[in-house]
């Protein structure tokens, strides 16, 4: 079972419906990502391919995100993330999937509404927790169109399905 923790119960997925939710993200956030703290939240969602990290163990906790530190920039963090989220439940690319992923809508919800509800101003309590990715920690995997953590050289998330 793999954890993304928050306010509530959490959004525990079996491997592949984790497999499905870092897919759809991926594909949004990878049409949104603009900013230094936008790529932080997309190398974070690219670290959860399972066929990387292993099965079963990836997930993350609200705290591991780079919320920023003054209120305006836990406000930007919060809108982007809600905006990806967004761009994912309006099912963008999913045509792409090869596959028919009827439950990740409802994973969608799940995560927004953590999202909705944790306070970012605890994630300063967290030391080290959300730290900036060198320069070279992403880059674009051309033949899928989504970004990738660059020491796996590339491979997307669909390259290692």
């Amino acid at each position: 079972m793999n954890r993304f923790g928050g306010p509530g119960d959490g959004l525990d997925l079996t491997n592949g419906a984790t497999e499905v939710f870092v897919e759809v993200m991926m594909l949004a956030v990878s049409a949104l990502a603009r900013e230094p703290f936008q790529y932080r939240f997309a190398a974070l969602l690219a670290a959860q391919d399972q066929n990387m990290v292993g099965r079963g163990c990836v997930g993350f906790d609200l705290d591991e995100v780079a919320w920023g530190t003054t209120a305006e920039e836990r406000a930007g963090v919060r809108d982007f993330i809600l905006s990806t989220v967004d761009l994912a439940a309006r099912e963008h690319r999913w045509d792409e999937l090869g596959y028919e992923p009827p439950h990740a809508q409802g994973y969608l919800r799940r995560f927004r509404h953590m999202v909705e509800a944790f306070d970012p101003a605890r994630a300063e309590r967290a030391p080290g927790r959300g730290a900036a990715p060198d320069d070279d920690a992403l880059a674009m995997c051309v033949r899928h169109r989504v970004l990738a953590l660059a020491e796996w050289h590339g491979y997307c998330a669909f390259c290692t399905r």
